[in-house]
């Protein structure tokens, strides 16, 4: 491994992602090169070769700034789940990969949506270090572990089919809804990939304070270990009960049959964080089959919603065949307060969907 130093100029000109917005850029002071192994977390300095799906870097202010070849890019390694555009991993070194994510996620592409234009093409030119040439990480300036002691707030969390099934909409309108009903609502995402999008969504809703998995250390959470992605829940809930809010709305991302939603939705540990759960789909089908897993794990699902709603026909198809209150948008907006208060009550029910004997669930599920 080879340590130069890096000159301050060359640092503020580079274009800064959304994803590096904790880190003290103060701090950097070396370029680490040539044999190195790079890991989750770890920031580089990257040149952009040949722009591809993604055009634009989202900055750390949100704005999204426009990649011209030969940019020098400040971004992160992380791996990446998402069935709508990329798939895509850690590579072994600093040899040329992609930008996977416009949130600034450096990773080498495995598989895409068809869909999507190439991804990006990115040279890294090498890790960014402290003055004693030590990698930077997001894990420095991961929030500190806290432990909360007193009144929990009370959980709501939104999970969901797969990706762009309405979840982040359904969360956003939730915290409208219990904003416009005075109460102080904390929000987190607990689990995705690096972006600003949804975070910026929820904190136009109202919510007083928004936490997402990046405040953890973690660039993304795919293949993270059920340990750390709990250690994810914990931290951030522990962080927005601190706060003092009334109700902390979760999202979960991508579908329940995604590994870490899987493993994290199934665990003890999020069933006795969460004290009811809206299930964001895009179809009736969708809504039987998540009710169904839901309840298998003892989860007391609260109503269906996300972009089923969008169709009345559809809506009534899932109220159908699950037994549950259908919440679209305005309902959300003018209605939550009556979500929380049946979890308030401990009164929520349990109704048991309609048979739904033709679906088979192959996945192994691993539960703590």
């Amino acid at each position: 491994m080879n340590i130069s130093e890096l000159e301050s100029q060359r640092l503020t000109q580079a274009k800064i992602s959304f994803t590096t917005r904790h880190v003290d850029f103060q701090a950097i002071a070396t370029l680490l090169t040539e044999d190195i192994k790079p890991e989750c977390g770890d920031l580089l300095l990257a040149r952009v070769d040949q722009t591809g799906q993604h055009e634009r870097l989202e900055l750390c202010d949100g704005r999204k700034a426009i990649m011209f070849p030969g940019d020098e890019v400040i971004i992160c390694y992380g791996n990446r789940y998402a069935p709508d555009q990329f798939e895509a991993e850690i590579p072994e070194d600093l040899s040329p990969c992609h930008l996977a994510a416009a949130g600034g996620i450096a990773a080498k592409v495995l598989s895409q949506h068809a869909k999507m234009k190439p991804p990006t093409a990115i040279t890294p030119i090498g890790l960014l270090g402290d003055k004693q040439g030590k990698r930077i990480n997001l894990a420095d300036w991961a929030l500190p572990p806290t432990s909360y002691i007193g009144q929990r707030p009370y959980t709501i969390a939104v999970v969901g089919t797969s990706m762009n099934s309405g979840k982040t909409t359904t969360a956003a309108n939730l915290i409208r809804g219990l904003v416009n009903s005075g109460m102080k609502v904390g929000a987190a995402k607990v689990t995705g990939t690096g972006a600003g999008g949804d975070i910026w969504l929820m904190c136009d809703a109202g919510a007083s304070l928004v936490l997402d998995f990046t405040c953890a250390g973690f660039p993304s959470t795919y293949r993270a270990t059920l340990q750390q992605v709990q250690g994810i829940l914990d931290l951030l809930t522990n962080h927005l009960a601190a706060e003092g809010v009334d109700v902390i709305v979760l999202e979960v991302a991508d579908g329940l049959y995604q590994e870490e939603t899987s493993a994290l939705v199934s665990s003890l540990a999020f069933r006795n964080t969460v004290d009811g759960v809206l299930f964001a789909t895009g179809s009736a089908l969708g809504a039987a089959a998540g009710v169904e897993w839901l309840q298998r794990y003892q989860l007391p699902v609260l109503a269906i919603s996300g972009l089923v709603t969008a169709s009345p026909l559809a809506a009534r198809e899932a109220q159908k065949a699950t037994a549950l209150p259908i919440f679209d948008i305005q309902m959300l907006r003018e209605q939550a307060i009556d979500l929380l208060q049946r979890v308030k009550a401990a009164k929520v029910v349990l109704p048991s969907p309609r048979p739904f004997s033709d679906l088979v669930l192959t996945k192994q599920l691993s539960t703590t």
